[in-house]
């Protein structure tokens, strides 16, 4: 369910990312290459973007299919940031939340994205609600399994854990209320990315000059593209990304990570874990 993309590098029109590739974000809405789950990505879209000077992003997003927007190719066209984060939709199940329950969705100077979905919901996430405040849940975007997610990472992200801590322990506590549950979240505040992969395609891409992109699927057929290990947790700058494995539910000691640092336009190179 669903394709996302976040990019953060130099200053570059939306479109050079959204809609120029070959198999850019616009064309995986009705041509995905490597989505297992779903075929056709058109139960909305959105895009959330960094403009100089103002830490806030702005939103773009629509209840529809990205290609019926005619708007839209005006704005990729002409909108420039350093920062992105954007996906299509495929529904897990339907509502009448319309763009509420596209993402990306947004608090402060975060940005949220989930491509996957829960079975069982909303039950089998039912005992996690007592985990979150009653404005939490008034607060909620939308009624879906996403926006719950992005719930409970808010606030872990409000009490203070970094965005690694907050997206690996929501991944973690989810998918033991809820097994086989796919939890390949997205997560951006505009001066890094923080993404898991968790039973779906997670790919990223750093190139010299270029930043960094971390995508449900690559875009076009670039050699540089490096797949993410599913179980894996990835945080990214504008020049370097590093994977962490990421403990299964009920693990109570993690196995000895090996830390895989990518430098734009050089190779992946091993680290020692750290302690």
């Amino acid at each position: 369910m669903c394709r996302h993309v976040a990019y953060l590098g130099p200053e570059e029109p939306l479109g050079r990312y959204l809609v120029t590739p070959p198999h850019g974000l616009y064309r995986q809405s009705w041509a995905p290459r490597r989505q297992q789950y779903g075929t056709v990505n058109a139960d909305g879209f959105g895009v959330g973007w960094y403009a100089a000077g103002d830490p806030l992003p702005a939103r773009y997003r629509r209840a529809g299919p990205i290609w019926a927007d005619l708007s839209f190719a005006d704005l990729a066209r002409v909108a420039r940031t350093s920062c992105l984060l954007a996906a299509v939709r495929d529904a897990t199940l339907s509502g009448a939340d319309g763009e509420a329950a596209a993402a990306p969705f947004a608090s402060g100077t975060w940005l949220f994205s989930h491509n996957g979905a829960v079975p069982g919901w909303p039950d089998s996430l039912a005992p996690l609600a007592g985990t979150l405040s009653a404005t939490d849940l008034l607060s909620l975007e939308a009624r879906n399994d996403s926006a719950f997610v992005w719930a409970l990472v808010l606030a872990r992200l409000r009490a203070g854990d970094d965005e690694g801590q907050a997206l690996a322990d929501t991944v973690r506590e989810v998918a033991e209320a809820a097994p086989g549950s796919r939890l390949n979240l997205l997560l951006t505040s505009g001066d890094s990315i923080t993404a898991t992969a968790w039973g779906d395609t997670l790919w990223y891409l750093t190139t010299p000059g270029h930043g960094t992109v971390v995508a449900s699927e690559p875009y076009d057929d670039d050699p540089l593209w490096r797949e993410v290990p599913d179980r894996t947790l990835l945080v990214a700058s504008r020049t370097d990304v590093t994977l962490t494995p990421l403990k299964e539910p009920g693990e109570t000691s993690a196995p000895s990570p090996t830390l895989e640092s990518t430098r734009a336009g050089g190779p992946p190179s091993s680290k020692e874990p750290r302690t």
